[in-house]
Formats: structure tokens, sequence, C-alpha cells
């Protein structure tokens, strides 16, 4: 196996690939949160006709998505901190594994709650 995909096998890897695309998708989404509260503006009948569209079970489980997303990229934050302002130590991947646990638990909260 060469060095490069070794390197790309290796836990911190995916942990930057992770916080990586957690941070497209959650700018991606951003335009679309900014309309929403946009409709608010516009009258209670926009913001009506966009909350009943909420109610949808497509929305609800992308709003899964999203706080999965959201909790991914700050725990993989948290771990980025750790590397940087703590001593390097062999448990860095228990870090990204902790990262993981912690954004996958919040998803479930959050299903369990929908």
């Amino acid at each position: 196996m060469n060095n490069d995909a070794r390197a790309r096998n290796h836990p911190a890897y995916w942990a930057f690939l992770v916080h990586r695309l957690s941070g497209l998708a959650l700018g991606l989404f951003l335009p679309a949160h900014f309309w929403a509260l946009g409709q608010a503006i516009q009258g209670e009948a926009n913001l009506e006709s966009f909350l009943r569209w909420t109610d949808s079970p497509l929305v609800k489980f992308a709003e899964w998505g999203l706080v999965v997303l959201l909790a991914a990229h700050m725990t993989g934050g948290l771990r980025l901190l750790a590397l940087e302002f703590l001593p390097w130590r062999n448990w860095q991947k228990s870090l990204a594994a902790a990262a993981a646990g912690l954004a996958l638990l919040a998803g479930l909260a959050v299903a369990l709650a929908l």
C-alpha cells in the first residue's frame, strides 16, 4: 500500500474530510436559511405557507440531516482546537471517534424528538 492510500485510510483524514464537507454543506444551506427568514418579512401569508411546507416528512428528514451536519462540524472543530492547543498524544485517533460519536448522538436525539 503506498503512502497516499495509507494516509487516506487514517482516521484523521476522515475527520478532516467530514469537517470540510460538513462546512461546505452548511455554507450551501445559508442562502436557503436567509430566504426562509425573508418569508417573515414578506408578510404573514408567505410565512404561514412556508411553515406549512416545513411540516412535510422530507423537510423533517432534512432538518435531521442539518443537525447532524452542525454537530459533525462543531465536534470536528473542537477536535481541531484540541489538536492545536493540547500537546500531541497517542489518543488523537480517539478524538476523531469521540467527535463522530457526539455528532451521531445529536442526530439521534433530534430524530427521537421529531
